[in-house]
């Protein structure tokens, strides 16, 4: 007997009885209710993949929350899988998902900073006291660093900011509905242009000055990289231009790192400086888009940006507002990309570099904020009038971020080169009161933990690497005998923990070990010696390779703090 190979036979499934079971969707369903509001809040917007944060925000804004439905709405409508928007929104620290069956998330969320110079300013206690006090409908959560370290302890009420905070004066904001952000006065686009402003980028563009000249300005005055990785700035603008079109801008402006204020500050001051020093560099390089990512803990300045960036005149590059969603991590240069293009913040391999495959498979100029702040100036006034700046054999001026227990803590615009010391006596009024300078912080978490007795370092890049340290963005952190060293290294190692991305197993399991070997009583420091070492060989990002720092200057450099422990 002949079969056709070709013709379809039916047959029946074992377990389906007699008969068929009715035929239903697979997969996640979607609701109707959330669906509708997904699409309204969404309204016009385009529904590109780079945009999945953006809108994740706008969920998180009008609900308080992100539910599973409004999740599964979010993938429906732009077109991605579920586990895409899932993953994505669980990444960010800032997008609170409440999965089915979950309760509600209270209204309102007070977000308590614990990084170092608000733990060592009763920031622990107030998260505490604020935790036990707070009553119904108010969440209390800890926060990393929100980039307010000059007034420690720092809490944020909704969008409102507290400084000095207590808790009094946080529950009264609370209690009196002062949740909106606060925007400080500065410096407008009217304002600007009266004094000066914008001529320097009118004459780039219409080629009175031309970009080679501009271009030497940068290089004579050695401008650096001022996030913190210090890389001549003439250079990399060289470098993206001489890579074929179309050619990415993206701006730097997510400032995690504890003790680092600086690019808050001269956002909120003077932002139309930073703009035009933005455009000039997108003109030169021939980006004719910019992305402008800013940490989700600045909404001053993001609301800032975005009222001033509609002031300006039509032409030029566009201009492209990004949130982050807070994720220490997206200040590494290809997690900023990876989160401008809607993903989880995970460090991409290098090689290929930013310049040559960046934003969207792009060449992409990737600048600080503060690095654009200055080209006006330095381009105007001449290279010479930056390079006049400077102690101690080195040339320029620093924006250098102090806390810690000192009179006057704030941004100290300073000679580069200067030491610890000059700067605690000239620029922050000397130590506070009661207070006798013990230890700091010459470089951020990352940098490093140096002992009073090494107060004649000048502060600038490339003299700090010798001591296992480094300048990074300049962030400076005040100890004094009332503070631990070993307490400190602790809480810089548990935030690096908590933002680790976990892409790579030597950061993910070694900043989650070495926290756990310095709870400890006594210091394994034979195996904490070791665990560094695989951690600044292995990992992929320098968030794990200079992770480790903190608690290596320690055991180097305060061998008293070991001595009443049994080794």
């Amino acid at each position: 007997m002949s079969h056709d190979v070709h013709q379809v036979r039916t047959f029946e499934h074992p377990g389906e009885g007699r008969r068929r079971a009715k035929a239903t969707p697979k997969g996640r369903q979607i609701d109707p209710t959330a669906a509708h509001e997904v699409e309204l809040l969404l309204g016009d917007r385009p529904r590109r993949r780079d945009l999945l944060i953006e809108h994740l925000h706008l969920i998180q804004d009008k609900y308080h929350q992100i539910s599973a439905g409004h999740l599964a709405a979010l993938a429906d409508e732009m077109k991605l899988s579920f586990a895409e928007v899932f993953e994505t929104a669980t990444f960010y620290a800032h997008f609170d998902v409440v999965k089915e069956g979950q309760p509600d998330i209270p209204p309102l969320t007070i977000r308590v900073c614990d990084s170092l110079t608000c733990a060592m300013l009763g920031g622990e206690k107030l998260l505490q006291d604020l935790q036990d006090g707070a009553g119904p409908g108010i969440r209390v959560v800890r926060a990393p660093c929100v980039g307010r370290c000059d007034t420690a302890p720092a809490a944020e009420v909704g969008h409102n900011f507290v400084d000095h905070a207590s808790v009094d004066s946080v529950l009264a904001a609370a209690k009196g509905g002062n949740t909106h952000v606060q925007v400080p006065d500065y410096i407008g686009y009217d304002a600007y242009v009266a004094d000066g402003g914008y001529r320097l980028l009118a004459r780039l563009r219409s080629g009175e000055l031309p970009k080679e000249e501009l271009l030497k300005a940068l290089d004579d005055a050695s401008l650096r990289g001022l996030g913190g990785a210090g890389f001549p700035t003439g250079r990399k603008w060289r470098a993206v231009l001489g890579e074929p079109g179309p050619r990415l801008m993206a701006v730097n402006g997510d400032e995690g790192e504890p003790g680092t204020i600086k690019d808050r500050y001269y956002l909120e001051r003077d932002p139309h400086r930073f703009i035009e020093g933005t455009l000039i560099g997108a003109h030169v390089v021939q980006a004719p888009d910019v992305y402008i990512y800013i940490r989700d803990e600045y909404p001053a300045a993001l609301e800032i940006l975005e009222h001033e960036i509609a002031k300006l005149p039509p032409g030029g590059p566009v201009l492209h507002l990004r949130r982050g969603a807070g994720a220490y991590i997206c200040g590494e240069e290809s997690s900023l990309l990876e989160s401008i293009e809607g993903k989880r913040g995970l460090p991409r391999h290098k090689p290929p570099y930013p310049f040559q495959v960046g934003l969207f498979g792009l060449p992409t100029l990737i600048n600080n904020i503060e690095t654009l702040w200055w080209v006006r100036d330095i381009v105007e006034k001449g290279a010479s009038w930056w390079t006049g700046h400077g102690r101690n054999g080195r040339h320029g001026l620093r924006s250098f971020s102090v806390s810690g227990r000192v009179k006057s803590p704030g941004v100290k615009l300073a000679p580069a080169g200067i030491t610890v010391r000059e700067l605690i006596d000239e620029f922050c009024g000397g130590m506070a009161d009661g207070h006798t300078f013990y230890a700091y912080l010459p470089g951020g978490a990352s940098g490093g933990i140096l002992p009073a007795s090494m107060d004649d370092i000048p502060l600038d890049f490339g003299t700090l690497e010798k001591y296992g340290c480094f300048i990074g963005s300049a962030a400076i952190v005040i100890l004094s005998q009332a503070d631990s060293v070993k307490g400190a290294a602790l809480n810089l190692m548990k935030f690096f923990e908590d933002e680790s991305c976990g892409q790579c197993t030597p950061c993910r399991v070694g900043t989650q070990k070495a926290a756990l070997l310095m709870q400890q009583p006594v210091w394994n420091k034979q195996l904490l010696d070791e665990l560094s070492q695989a951690m600044r060989d292995a990992s992929i990002c320098g968030l794990g390779q200079a992770a480790s720092n903190p608690l290596t200057s320690v055991i180097k450099y305060f061998p008293d703090e070991f001595k009443d422990a049994a080794e």
